[in-house]
């Protein structure tokens, strides 16, 4: 091999090892990229289970703002104890649908709505919840289809909720306010706590259940629920794209969470 061809192989090698470290770098830059996003701005989040319907529906997918509270360990992938409480925090409002970690086990993400601050007297008597010795106010709408234990499509008890801020969602009565949860005794929103409860008000596993729920500290919050960015019925298979046209709920696309 002459001198040139020599030249020539090492010239080769040389591009294709400068070739390598781009797409490493490239790869890394992405990675880090998508940490930075996950960790400080939006983290996506499926909805498993029906606790906030009409609101959310099984299938749904939706970003959840991290800065929207600030941020605590659980605003880190794993949640590492690396500080306590939350820097550069906010206070959720009544009314705002939130993630958060379970105070149980502080890993389990769930999702409900913020209807207790610091303070509050929380209380559901009759299936209308009461704030403060209030009951909140709900208008009869038309009802909402869904379905029953047994997998049966019915047709349940639907009411416009307003609270005394002035905001307004709806929520569904499966059981016409007679539901294990229907009646309660009083509970008193602990400092630094918030009271959390779904819109499927007797399909829902809240902080009216104390032993498998309870009020949930300020730390645990996630962040807040923004957009639905994707939503497919719940017996289709993200798996099996060729079946999306006929499941996609396009209806639900790109909506704000209220």
């Amino acid at each position: 091999m002459n001198e040139n061809a020599k030249k020539y192989e090492g010239d080769n090698v040389k591009k294709e090892e400068s070739g390598l470290w781009e797409t490493i770098k490239v790869i890394l830059q992405a990675l880090l990229i998508a940490v930075v996003v996950r960790t400080i701005l939006f983290q996506p989040f499926n909805i498993p289970s029906g606790s906030l319907i009409p609101t959310l529906l099984i299938g749904d997918y939706l970003f959840v703002s991290k800065y929207s509270y600030g941020y605590s360990r659980y605003s880190i992938p794993f949640g590492p104890p690396l500080f306590s409480g939350r820097i550069l925090g906010s206070e959720p409002k009544r009314g705002d649908i939130a993630v958060f970690k379970l105070p149980k086990d502080n890993s389990t993400d769930y999702i409900k709505r913020v209807v207790g601050l610091p303070g509050d007297k929380i209380q559901v008597v009759g299936g209308v919840l009461q704030i403060n010795g209030k009951p909140v106010q709900r208008e009869r709408v038309e009802d909402y289809k869904t379905t029953d234990l047994y997998g049966r499509t019915i047709a349940v008890p639907q009411y416009k909720e307003t609270f005394p801020e002035g905001t307004t969602h709806y929520v569904i009565e499966r059981d016409n306010d007679r539901g294990y949860w229907d009646n309660t005794n009083v509970y008193t929103v602990k400092p630094g706590h918030y009271f959390m409860m779904g819109d499927n008000r007797d399909n829902s596993s809240d902080s009216r259940d104390e032993a498998s729920v309870g009020q949930v500290p300020a730390e645990n919050l996630v962040g807040r629920a923004e957009i639905i960015f994707f939503s497919i019925d719940e017996d289709a298979s993200l798996w099996r794209p060729w079946e999306w046209p006929q499941h996609i709920r396009w209806n639900r696309m790109f909506e704000r969470i209220k």
